[in-house]
This record gives structure tokens, sequence and C-alpha cells, in this order.
């Protein structure tokens, strides 16, 4: 059994402080992704993090400091490690990290926010087609995917609170969703909904209007993976009681 574990932690350093290395000892997952590190490796503590066992790989942001990054803790080592889809306008943001496994290869991704001005809606669906077509070059190698991260888009009704009123917010558009279709097109899969197709499961809420307590919330992080690899899936869910982020981990769980 292989587990994923993935999680927005909207900042690595703080969320070390709020007991991220005792998380994952309780947890023992043999990946866990994080995004929006915020941090450079050698800004982290070394001395609790990682926990013992796990060897760390980051992709931190190359032109703004404490802004996006991600980063993927193993137990098991990789094949090989990449951390770029040669497109330095979406790489010096540190948004993917790629580590290949025997019997997968794994995409620990930040997907851009679009949410801030027009053209960062642009970046965000411009990273998605160059994204795409990345992955699509790694399956004609013959490699099966597990893309996980932060998508930052709700792909259908049912993944958020309140639809009706985020039609015309980032991160519910149909300019967004329709990215998520595609993707869906391609034969990738939503691991989650595998396993549970009721509403009221989200990944994210807005701390400033306190909308956890209410669980009014977003499903914008995940775990999708080709179709060659749905033999191998096992389990896939949340943990939403999971404190220390605005948003919570996603879990992903493998047979090989």
């Amino acid at each position: 059994m292989i587990k994923i574990i993935s999680w927005n932690v909207n900042g690595i350093r703080a969320s070390i402080k709020k007991g991220l290395a005792d998380y994952v000892i309780n947890e023992q997952p043999d990946i866990f992704c994080v995004q929006e590190t915020k941090a450079e490796r050698e800004q982290v503590p070394t001395d609790v993090w990682p926990p013992p066992g796990y060897r760390d790989y980051y992709h931190s942001c190359s032109v703004r400091g404490g802004y996006s990054g991600v980063a993927t803790f193993t137990k098991i080592e990789p094949i090989h490690v990449n951390r770029n889809i040669d497109i330095e306008r979406f790489d010096q943001e540190g948004r993917v990290m790629q580590t290949d496994f025997e019997h997968f290869t794994l995409l620990n991704v930040y997907f851009p926010n679009g949410g801030a001005r027009d053209e960062r809606l642009l970046y965000k669906l411009d990273f998605y087609d160059a994204f795409f077509e990345y992955c699509e070059g790694l399956r004609a190698q013959g490699k099966k995917l597990i893309i996980c991260g932060d998508y930052n888009t709700a792909h259908h009704p049912i993944d958020l609170a309140r639809p009706n009123e985020n039609k015309k917010t980032s991160g519910f558009m149909d300019v967004e969703r329709v990215k998520l279709d595609h993707m869906q097109e391609l034969g990738y899969v939503d691991t989650f909904r595998l396993f549970n197709q009721e509403p009221e499961h989200y990944t994210w809420w807005d701390v400033k209007t306190r909308s956890r307590d209410r669980n009014i919330g977003w499903r914008i992080d995940y775990h999708w993976v080709t179709q060659d690899l749905i033999p191998n899936v096992v389990n896939a869910y949340h943990q939403p009681d999971q404190h220390g982020s605005d948003h919570c981990p996603v879990v992903l769980e493998l047979s090989f």
C-alpha cells in the first residue's frame, strides 16, 4: 500500500510551528506533497522538519519571496526528479514538482489563483494548457500519472457550497471549469468522486468569514490519475477536521 497526502499548508514555516511534523508522524504517508510553501528550502528549520525517513524536494518561487512554491517529502527514493515544464513564466513561480517512481509519476502542483486581476486569470488558463500539454508528453512516454495539489478550481456545482453566487468568481468561472472538463476528456479521473458522490465535502474555507465553522467551502484540492492507474486506487478521502491551514489534507491510497 502506498499512501500519498497532499496539503496546501499556506506557508510551511507557519505550518511547522502549528505541529506539521506531528501530523506527518501520526499519518505516516509514504509521500507527502505540500503547496504554497512560501519559503526556500534553506529557510525551513531542519532540526524539526522533515520528520526522520523523508527525502525532501523543493521547487520555490525564484522571482518573489514568500510566494507560491511546492515541496514533496518521500520515504521512497524517486527514480527521477524534475521541477520544470520548460516554460520560464510558469517555472519561475515554483508550481510543479515531478517525482518518478517505479509504478507511477507523481506531479505535485500548485495551480495559479486567477482572482487578483484579469492578467492573472489569463496566466492561470495558460498554465492549465501548458501543464496538460506537458502531461500528455509524459503519457506518450508510457508514464502513468498522479496529479495532486491545489487546482484552485471547483469543477462542478457539487464542489462548492454556493455555486449560484460564485459563477463569476475566479475558481468557478466557466472558462476555468472547462479546463477540468478537458482534463477528464483526456482520460484523467478525479479519485475522490470514485468513492464519494455526496455534496458538502470541501477542502478550502475562507478564513475571513470563518466559513469553516459552517462548512461553507470549496473542493479545490484533488488527486487526479490517469485511467490506467484506476485498478490500483484503493481509497481517496479528505481530512476536514485537520486544522493548521485554510485547506485540509487530501489522501490517496494505492496498491501495487
